[in-house]
């Protein structure tokens, strides 16, 4: 007899067979730490009352992260808690133990629990969100599925990822849509100017406006009111949201963008390979399927067909319910304060020129970006690791020569001193 119990414990099975788990295996799901490789059972911790409580580095433990590294790369590809990371093997092991059994029983916890999870922390039905590998696929299923004609205008803004470009050009060179791109600068200056300047470029022919929620540099750009203003034009708006999930709340009904694409290996800690896609029901009917003739608005079918990575997929549940038992609003208080307390320090070295936006309006939470004079942005990432073991990135582009750091709830300001203790010394 097969034992399904950490599984069934670990990655959020089906309404079904949470029946046959019992209560103490529900009440297992919700709490993070409980392991079939920890057998003491889960690691206790309590809900943070602030952003510097000492509960943050009971959090901490829960990460398995190589002793003596840090790190604040968050942005281009995040640290999953041991739970994540043990709920892909229980998902790969039960295949292995029972290929079929499993394969049932995992789809049915991406179907019945996985999504409705994912749609209620963003706000929205089910329905209308599906699971993909990364937001550049997201991005791509949909600049490629909106309904567009020869002729047809798209804007984008100059600080987009080149995945959030590269669909576009696609179409452009395919189909024969016109794209143009709207300079923003970097740092925003306002919202308002930003508004301002997609709009001034919208022509009777613009059928689609994409552009960030956070830009990779870490710029917060005006969702709802680009939204709202591409909405009353009948213009359809795609957010990439990469760089957004899971650092902070997102109402996607409150944002009233039309398509959402986002990575779930980053900010929320998924597994590596976990993407989503959110199209509004209400524009299901500017979107076709890109890869099923038949396609209505009741099931547009717009996942992508064929044999899928399920216990990646079920996986996300668990690192949804690790970030719920902390609280998005936590998370976020936790990530500004970092940020803040990290440029406070940096303001100590008179050769660094913060980037990133002064205010919460335009900046997110989690990443920050400097120049500092004399020093090479490239050569800062391998340089930082040799010197302290210390993982940032690099961002060259929009202009700037700069370095970027990405700190999450699991950082600590003891991190953030070990960082500009580095810096002081080059």
């Amino acid at each position: 007899m097969i034992d399904y119990r950490h599984l069934e414990l670990r990655i959020l099975l089906s309404r079904r067979n949470f029946l046959t788990v019992g209560a103490a295996g529900i009440a297992s799901t919700l709490l993070p730490g409980c392991s079939s490789h920890d057998p003491e059972g889960m690691t206790e911790w309590a809900f943070p009352a602030s952003p510097t409580d000492d509960t943050w580095s009971d959090i901490r433990r829960e990460f398995i992260t190589t002793p003596g590294m840090t790190y604040m790369n968050n942005a281009s590809l995040g640290m999953p808690p041991r739970v994540v990371a043990e709920a892909v093997w229980d998902g790969y092991r039960a295949l292995s133990e029972d290929p079929i059994r499993a394969k049932h029983d995992l789809s049915d916890a991406i179907r019945e629990e996985v999504l409705p999870d994912l749609a209620a922390f963003l706000g929205v039905d089910p329905s209308e969100v599906i699971l993909t590998r990364n937001a550049t696929e997201s991005l791509h299923l949909a600049a490629t599925g909106l309904k567009l004609r020869k002729g047809d205008h798209v804007i984008v803004t100059t600080q987009e990822h080149p995945a959030g470009r590269q669909p576009w050009r696609y179409r452009e060179a395919k189909h024969g849509i016109s794209v143009s791109e709207v300079f923003v600068p970097s740092p925003l200056e306002d919202h308002d100017s930003v508004v301002a300047s997609i709009k001034g470029a919208i022509t009777s022919q613009t059928r689609a406006i994409a552009f960030c929620h956070v830009t990779r540099g870490g710029h917060l750009y005006p969702v709802k009111e680009l939204s709202t203003m591409a909405r009353e034009k009948g213009i359809a708006t795609i957010v990439d949201g990469a760089q957004a999930l899971g650092m902070f709340p997102i109402d996607l009904y409150s944002l009233g963008c039309d398509a959402y694409a986002a990575s779930l290996h980053k900010w929320l800690l998924a597994p590596m390979g976990g993407g989503m896609l959110y199209i509004r029901k209400g524009a299901r009917e500017n979107w076709a399927s890109n890869y099923s003739d038949v396609s209505t608005k009741d099931h547009p079918n717009y996942d992508p067909p064929g044999t899928s990575d399920l216990p990646l997929k079920a996986a996300v549940g668990t690192a949804l319910s690790f970030v719920n038992r902390i609280g998005i609003d936590a998370i976020e208080a936790r990530t500004r304060f970092l940020s803040n307390y990290l440029k406070t320090r940096l303001t100590e070295i008179s050769r660094i020129q913060i980037l990133s936006g002064s205010t919460a309006s335009t900046s997110a939470p989690g990443s920050t970006i400097f120049e500092m004079e004399g020093v090479d942005a490239l050569e800062s990432v391998p340089a930082m690791v040799d010197a302290a073991n210390i993982h940032i990135d690099e961002h060259q582009r929009d202009g700037h020569n700069a370095i970027r750091i990405s700190t999450h709830y699991y950082n600590s300001t003891d991190d953030i001193d070990r960082l500009i203790s580095i810096l002081q010394s080059w």
